[in-house]
């Protein structure tokens, strides 16, 4: 079924309508509608849905997930909209579920941890979690909302220190397709007890239940931070580098890689003059000495790789200007691009591989005479290709989808992955195929389990 033409579209209005007891939060505006259908990368078509219901509780989504059973539409899970891979476009039409509304915040200092509705985003956190000294260090960029975030397994910068959200859910709150509410996890650190199920939700992109609330681990701020500036002669030497610095153990908290054709389209996005090189852009964190003594080690490590004039600030607004820069990366591609479709690689690699891939990655580019970019936090080994094409030309098209079949290729003979943070969604179907087709049918088997009529965000992951 197709989007926007879901049967009996007008009874499931008038049903949520009912349900939902306020007409205002279930919408069929036509700017609505494609607002939470409009894909952030351009290279896959707008998935609008029937209809938005904005959930302001977690008895909102059971009723929503009642009548989507009863009616037999699919339920698309919605918070920030910013997945990569159309994870909450509605190819199928349906409901789209808005969880914004779920914006509950409770912080409890003394257990380093927050309970937070999925519809709380990234930053309202990082505010409510300052106060008490604490922060929440997972960073994909986006001001993305925590139950996407745990739905995709997100991950950013910070992961070479922190983790993923996998390693930073405690617990969840789950709205399963039958209507049952389960919670995974506790309050605790740690726990023995069984199967732990909440893994099998986190990454699962809404397709097994939907996310109401998240508990979370906390981190002190650290004492003394420092961000660092490190342009290199070529992209092979900073991927070089990054490597040894991850393999000496420095307390390096963000490790990222910004080629020299991003940082002109960056400097023409935000007004800035960086230097146009090859860049890693680097954090530091912890007591003072130690971390003096970090950036010393790696201003010496660093010129082994052809690294000449390194700067380094702990100076807050520098610290806010520099990863600005990095997370503004893909906005300023598309800026510098209008008109043409983004076409964008997240393959993972392990750290020691990093040269060889991102070196193979260039020369494909080159070879199938396309223009891009590349970025990518290589300090845990993901780098991200863009790829600016005109939507027009087939046969660019067509080079362009060529290079990310052979570029994830060679990441998996690397021992790599297709994915690294932005999930499979609609974008990745065929890569996750290739990588874990022996696992396809103990994925499907867990999906028709959950969720026997596949409701919950179908077409996403695999068919």
């Amino acid at each position: 079924m197709t989007a926007g033409q879901h049967a009996d579209s007008g009874a499931l209005v008038a049903d949520l309508q009912a349900a939902i007891g306020d007409a205002r939060r279930v919408s069929t505006s036509e700017s609505v509608l494609r607002t939470h259908g409009e894909p952030l990368m351009a290279d896959m078509p707008p998935a609008p849905p029937d209809v938005v219901v904005f959930a302001r509780s977690r008895d909102d989504v059971v009723a929503v997930l009642a009548l989507a059973r009863e009616h037999g539409a699919p339920v698309v899970a919605f918070g920030a909209g910013s997945g990569l891979e159309g994870e909450s476009l509605a190819p199928r039409g349906g409901i789209s579920l808005d969880l914004t509304g779920l914006d509950r915040i409770e912080i409890r200092p003394a257990d380093l941890q927050a309970t937070v509705g999925a519809g709380v985003t990234r930053k309202a956190l990082d505010r409510a979690t300052g106060e008490h000294g604490l922060w929440f260090p997972v960073d994909p960029g986006a001001d993305a909302t925590l139950g996407g975030m745990a739905a995709t397994n997100a991950s950013g910068t910070t992961t070479v220190r922190y983790g993923s959200m996998r390693q930073n859910v405690l617990g969840l709150e789950v709205v399963l397709a039958d209507g049952r509410v389960v919670r995974t996890g506790s309050r605790t650190v740690k726990t023995s007890a069984g199967y732990e199920l909440g893994q099998l939700f986190v990454g699962s992109e809404g397709t097994l239940g939907i996310i109401t609330e998240v508990t979370l681990r906390l981190y002190g701020i650290p004492e003394h931070v420092v961000a660092v500036r490190a342009p290199f002669p070529d992209i092979e030497a900073a991927c070089r580098c990054a490597a040894a610095l991850v393999a000496t153990g420095v307390s390096v908290i963000r490790c990222e890689l910004v080629d020299a054709s991003t940082i002109e389209m960056v400097n023409a996005y935000r007004g800035t003059r960086l230097p146009a090189d090859v860049h890693l852009f680097l954090e530091f964190g912890g007591s003072r000495e130690g971390v003096e003594g970090d950036v010393a080690a790696t201003r010496d490590l660093a010129a082994e790789f052809g690294c000449t004039d390194l700067q380094a600030s702990s100076a807050w607004a520098e610290r806010q200007e520099l990863w600005a820069a990095r997370h503004d990366a893909l906005y300023a591609t598309q800026h510098a691009n209008l008109g043409k479709a983004m076409f964008g690689t997240d393959t993972c690699v392990p750290v020691s591989e990093l040269p060889g891939a991102v070196a193979y990655a260039r020369g494909l580019i080159a070879a199938a005479g396309l223009e891009a970019s590349i970025v990518g936090h290589v300090g845990d080994g993901n780098y991200h290709a863009l790829i600016a094409v005109d939507p027009r030309d087939e046969d660019e098209v067509a080079r362009a989808h060529a290079v990310r079949g052979q570029i994830v290729r060679d990441a998996l003979a690397r021992g790599g992955t297709c994915s690294g943070e932005h999930g499979i969604g609609m974008g990745k179907m065929g890569y996750l195929e290739i990588e874990h087709g022996d696992l396809i049918p103990l994925m499907r088997g867990i999906k028709e389990l959950l969720d026997p009529a596949g409701i919950l965000n179908p077409g996403k992951i695999f068919d």
